[in-house]
């Protein structure tokens, strides 16, 4: 396996469609105004969170279950800036859509500038023949407010070539977020 470079990605993208929309460079700036970075990178592309969110709350007092999960545990919010509460987290997802070759393993890693902050995004894989639009989980590890900003960077992902075409890929699997658009819950 192998690292791919910014040559590589901006290729992919353009014969394969792997990533739509496509950002070719660094994007640093929105109007004049600095924003937090996304597009390529040296080795890797930084994603854009969209603008949907689904923020945890426990006013219903429900369990959290990943096997039967209840929707009531989180609240929809629309909109620029998603304000996540103290020691809690919130899910969205990329403004990108994904297209996985089938012998390449894509990990979506946080971006140093939240994690500065206290927020953390998981470390999620995006195995071969995957594709769909990622949801990502954003901890807010602080005992204060945290904000994410819509339509800026937000996570950065890396892709790993192998010298084989896996045998079974996450298409093959019929994998349960296979093409999942908007922010998706956890499935079983």
């Amino acid at each position: 396996m192998s690292i791919k470079s910014d040559h590589w990605i901006r290729r992919m993208a353009q014969a394969h469609r792997m990533i739509e929309p496509f950002e070719a460079g660094q994007v640093r700036s929105r109007g004049g105004e600095r924003i937090v970075s996304y597009g390529t990178s040296s080795y890797g592309y930084d994603v854009r969170c969209a603008d949907e969110f689904r923020i945890f709350t426990n006013i219903n007092s429900t369990i959290v279950d990943p096997k039967a999960f209840d929707e009531k545990n989180f609240v929809s919010f629309q909109g620029p800036v998603c304000i996540i509460p103290p020691n809690s987290f919130a899910l969205a997802r990329t403004v990108e859509y994904f297209r996985i070759p089938r012998n390449v393993l894509t990990v979506c890693l946080g971006k140093s500038t939240y994690a500065r902050c206290g927020i953390i995004v998981n470390v999620t894989p995006l195995e071969p023949e995957w594709e769909g639009h990622v949801t990502l989980e954003f901890s807010n590890s602080t005992p204060l407010p945290a904000r994410i900003y819509a339509g800026e960077g937000c996570a950065q992902m890396i892709f790993l070539e192998s010298d084989e075409v896996c045998g079974t890929s996450y298409a093959d699997r019929a994998g349960k977020y296979q093409g999942q658009t908007g922010v998706t819950l956890p499935r079983t």
